[in-house]
């Protein structure tokens, strides 16, 4: 058993410190926001996460969890120390360390002796050394000569399925430049990594790298599949042939390859722009990666494209929104196309009627932000059929499983006009048509 810290409190950290608890450890959980730390002691959680709220509330209840706005009682207590602090882009899209080093500067006030400081947050490449050179900045001020090791550990939690990622791990990866160290987490992930090995040492900038370059393949391939999808609506083929026809080569495999209308989310996007801003930083042009980027920026347009196209005046019309997080499974509206949609809706004086299963707190917020005074456009059911009552278009946003196979009869019977804008190529264009709907959806014809 291992006494650790993780500091930070979001989606990160609260999925480490619960699957980490889960397996014995005693995890002390570090949030300079009291209001969450309290709202964590009384099983109330800042996000939604399938499972994660029965795994953090057993785990508290057990006392293996604690949760605390205090890192010098965490720093003094535990050896491993995780950093999962936010890293938000800032305006020239490169990643924000204020955070980062803030705990680094008061984890180099407070340790007593060795420590292991371990980088669970998205930092960019070099971070690391940064790390490392303000804890021994903070004690040369206390005049103190500590060892301590600073590591990369990077997460790939998705999410909407982060307990499982992290308890069935594809890969475990440990940036160091100590082999002691690189045993000691192997020790610590062994619970984890009984199956078979999957846990991967490497140096400390590698690891860092790593993390950086499976988010952005990803995006990469995201934003191929739709500009994909853009040009067979042009030569009349349909996306989700091909999707399937090129899904089936092993070398491209079926994953990441649905289109839709643009990722969102708080990695692909931030990642993205973090790793274009790196490449600036050492005079190379990321030339592919400002194309994903752009790609995607564009995507993000063309549900509203399709529905002016349609209607040409989009003004004094209601259109029912099903769908506002940036993916199923999450109530994170971080960079979610549904906000760009009702941006532009808003914009050009429409109304908007929105239900999600999950994210209407969130959404709202986020749309309070993203429209100000424009939100009055907007309103928010609390039932997926609400929304569609007199509107003039259905149009699905985010591809809940509720949204999946609903009663089309009813849909048709509550609309004004039969017309459905299918944001995830969700359902079948030819029945829709035959039933006398007007569908359009991502790169078909």
């Amino acid at each position: 058993m291992y006494k650790i810290a993780v500091i930070g409190t979001g989606y990160v950290g609260l999925v480490t410190a619960a699957c980490f608890a889960e397996v014995g450890n005693t995890v002390w959980c570090v949030d300079i926001d009291k209001k969450k730390i309290q709202n964590l002691k009384k099983g109330v959680l800042p996000i939604y996460e399938p499972g994660l709220d029965k795994l953090v509330i057993h785990n508290f209840k057990e006392g293996r969890l604690i949760f605390t706005t205090d890192i010098a009682e965490a720093v003094k207590e535990c050896l491993m120390l995780f950093v999962a602090v936010g890293t938000p882009p800032m305006d020239d899209g490169s990643s924000d360390l204020s955070a980062v080093f803030k705990v680094a500067s008061d984890i180099g006030k407070t340790m007593p002796d060795y420590r292991i400081i371990i980088d669970k947050s998205t930092v960019p490449v070099g971070t690391a050394d940064q790390v490392k050179s303000t804890v021994l900045d903070e004690l040369k001020k206390r005049k103190r000569n500590i060892e301590f090791d600073v590591v990369s550990n990077p997460e790939f939690l998705k999410e909407g399925d982060a307990l499982n990622d992290f308890q069935r791990p594809d890969r475990i990866i440990i940036g160091c430049d100590n082999p002691r160290v690189g045993e000691l987490m192997r020790v610590l992930y062994h619970p984890f990594n009984m199956a078979s090995d999957r846990i991967m040492v490497m140096d400390i900038k590698s690891a860092e790298m790593t993390k950086y370059a499976a988010n952005c393949m990803l995006a990469t391939k995201i934003s191929f599949i739709n500009e994909i999808a853009n040009l067979c609506e042009r030569l009349g083929a349909d996306i989700e042939m091909v999707r399937r026809g090129i899904g089936s080569d092993t070398r491209i495999g079926p994953y990441f390859i649905y289109p839709g209308a643009g990722y969102g989310g708080s990695c692909f996007p931030k990642d993205v722009q973090s790793l274009i801003c790196q490449g600036d930083s050492k005079g190379f042009d990321t030339a592919l990666l400002k194309c994903v980027e752009e790609v995607n920026k564009r995507q993000k347009k063309v549900v509203f494209s399709k529905i002016a196209s349609h209607f040409k005046s989009v003004r004094g019309k209601t259109f029912a929104v099903w769908g506002l997080s940036f993916k199923p499974g999450t109530d994170d509206m971080r960079e979610a196309a549904s906000l760009v949609l009702i941006d532009d809706l808003t914009k050009a004086g429409a109304k908007v009627r929105c239900f999600d299963p999950v994210a209407m707190e969130t959404g709202c917020a986020a749309l309070r932000d993203t429209l100000g005074a424009r939100f009055k456009q907007v309103s928010l059911v609390d039932e997926q059929y609400k929304a569609l009552k007199g509107a003039d278009a259905l149009v699905l946003m985010t591809e809940w499983k509720q949204f999946r196979n609903p009663d089309f009869n009813r849909i048709m019977e509550l609309l004004k006009q039969p017309v459905i804008f299918d944001g995830r190529n969700q359902y079948f264009p030819n029945i829709l048509k035959d039933m006398g709907f007007a569908y359009y959806g991502i790169g078909r014809s």
